[in-house]
């Protein structure tokens, strides 16, 4: 999956890719010519007292270290940029496609999972791709550069490097082999932690309100234990790394130098050859070094990539057209002809056999016990989720059909918990329309029954609105959820439950205001209060899924026993009449 993922994402950076390693290869072989160089001055200069030649290879000496010096900055410099594109290539490409999640896919992962995936899970991949370009491209080239060269110096000296190279590799070989499975649960104990974290901080009022406070700090500090035990059996295994490649690196040394006095003392070899062998051998230990730091970033890395490609790979359940109708004919009329849904796995459906008509100018309500599939019947005509069985049709087109576009325009879904956004009371309006004037915005804020209050702020339409909209009341986050549907002037307005917060008083004021204004537009009303719905020229009543009774008001009252039953539970017999 790594190489899958890196591979895809770093083809347009070929080019500085393929310069990264032309200059990786310079500065290593710039790298692997100077102790060469060094043991030509010992052996030819030193030795003989030959200061010119002194003096010229040490010219040349500083010239390669010039070169070796450019090539290093260089490479350093197009293995950060390449390394940071990806890192926000790969980022926009797992937003891109979360974006295009249904509710079903985003409840699949979870926010917690899919925020650690798009953060912390692409810095880890970014920053071993960024290790690779700096450390890993000229690992393998000094090492294999390294041993040709101490070869040259001395063949049976050379020798050692039989032993010492598979010890080293079967160190690093086995460390890794128990690193993976614990940075796989690392990564998933990370997305517990900010999953609880998520909780405690927007369920806070709940906390409070429960006296909770002692248990949540219970639950995350044994999420955080776990996560820390993790970390200190990786951190544990990781500390013996270090020490044991040190260890093999200082006995090879002694190795050396023992068997190389016995080389010289014999006069098969030079004082200067010596010198240049160690040289070779701690720098072919030293690219087996940098190659086992790499691989102690592999496993996280690989899991990591893991959990990215599965979201890349996960095609949501509202696919968009492959022919999108971009136009229609008849404005605002919708229809469902025998509709079901069922989740994925679930042993019944949601909804069964939903049928009827909302036309403009029409107000339609749906009515039913908790549990009935009311918001789920009203997230399809939008297609936060589409219909398993059956047809959802807006002016006549199936809306798996439709242009996504075009039905953003012609549908507006005022939710059950309306969702604001960080920024300022107009940013918020204008999702609706980036269009509108502030004649505009004051206009749906008039129609929502919020101009009064937000009258009242110092800032006006400029107010901050916090994160989610906390710093505004329940009531109020409704009412600008309602203007910024009204910002948009849709065809067909969704009204899932969106006046539960308002008092009698503004609930009646509001939507003798909608009536006026939205007069002409269909409008269908998901409420659990009775009176929202009783002047409705419609009413679905839902039960356990399925429609059970439809009509108006009187005459559900007498002849539909489920919504009598919902009405008396509210009202008492001479106000429901």
């Amino acid at each position: 999956m790594l190489i899958k993922l890196v591979r895809a994402h770093l083809k347009p950076y070929s080019g500085a890719i393929g310069l990264l390693v032309i200059l990786q290869l310079v500065q290593t072989s710039a790298t692997l010519y100077l102790p060469t160089l060094n043991a030509d001055i010992i052996d030819k200069g030193v030795v003989r007292g030959d200061n010119a030649y002194i003096w010229r290879t040490g010219g040349v000496m500083l010239a390669v270290s010039v070169l070796q010096i450019v090539c290093a900055i260089g490479a350093v410099y197009f293995g950060a940029r390449t390394a940071m594109a990806l890192g926000r290539d790969v980022r926009g490409a797992v937003f891109e496609r979360v974006q295009s999640f249904s509710a079903r896919e985003v409840g699949q992962f979870g926010a917690a999972s899919l925020i650690t995936r798009t953060t912390n899970d692409i810095q880890q991949v970014q920053m071993l791709v960024l290790m690779t370009f700096t450390l890993m491209v000229s690992a393998p080239i000094m090492c294999v550069g390294g041993i040709i060269l101490a070869l040259n110096q001395d063949v049976p000296l050379s020798m050692l490097l039989i032993a010492i190279v598979p010890t080293l590799g079967i160190i690093v070989g086995v460390i890794v082999a128990r690193l993976r499975p614990l940075f796989r649960k690392m990564q998933d104990d990370i997305d517990t932690v900010n999953r609880i974290l998520r909780e405690q901080i927007t369920g806070l009022r709940v906390i409070r309100a429960f006296v909770k406070d002692e248990h949540e700090r219970e639950r995350f500090e044994a999420a955080n234990e776990e996560l820390t035990d993790v970390s200190w059996r990786v951190g544990r295994i990781m500390a013996l790394m270090f020490p044991l490649v040190m260890t093999v690196v200082s006995l090879s040394s002694v190795a050396v130098m023992w068997f190389g006095a016995h080389r010289i003392a014999d006069g098969g070899m030079q004082i200067g050859s010596l010198t240049a062998f160690l040289s070779y051998l701690m720098q072919i230990l030293m690219s087996v070094m940098m190659a086992t730091f790499m691989f102690m970033m592999v496993p996280r890395a690989e899991v990591c990539a893991e959990r990215i490609q599965e979201v890349l790979d996960t095609e949501t359940t509202v696919a968009p057209p492959v022919n999108p109708v971009r136009s229609v004919t008849r404005h605002g009329h919708v229809e469902l002809r025998d509709v079901g849904f069922r989740y994925p796995g679930a042993e019944a459906a949601v909804l069964r056999g939903i049928g009827f008509t909302a036309r403009p100018g029409e107000t339609t309500a749906v009515i039913g016990s908790t549990g009935s599939g009311k918001s789920t019947l009203l997230s399809l005509l939008p297609r936060l989720s589409d219909a398993t069985e059956g047809e959802v049709l807006v002016d006549g087109v199936d809306v798996r059909e439709l242009d996504p576009a075009l039905l953003a325009r012609v549908v507006a879904l005022v939710p059950q918990k309306p969702y604001l956004f960080s920024g300022t009371i107009a940013s918020n309006l204008r999702y609706g329309n980036p269009d509108a004037t502030d004649a505009d915005l004051w206009h749906a804020l008039e129609v929502a029954q919020a101009k009064a209050f937000v009258d009242e702020l110092p800032e006006g339409l400029d107010a901050p609105i916090s994160q989610g909209g906390t710093n505004v009341s329940g009531g109020q986050r409704q009412r600008l959820a309602i203007a910024r549907a009204l910002v948009r002037k849709p065809e067909v307005y969704l009204f899932d439950d969106s006046f539960s917060a308002l008092d009698y008083a503004t609930d009646a004021r509001l939507r003798a205001a909608l009536a006026r204004e939205i007069g002409e537009a269909t409008v269908i009303i998901v409420a659990q209060r009775v009176n929202t719905i009783r002047d409705a020229d419609r009413i679905i009543v839902l039960d356990e899924g399925e429609v059970v009774g439809e009509g108006t008001h009187n005459e559900l009252m007498a002849s539909n026993p489920t919504y009598r039953e919902i009405v008396l539970s509210q009202l008492t017999e001479e106000e429901a009449a």
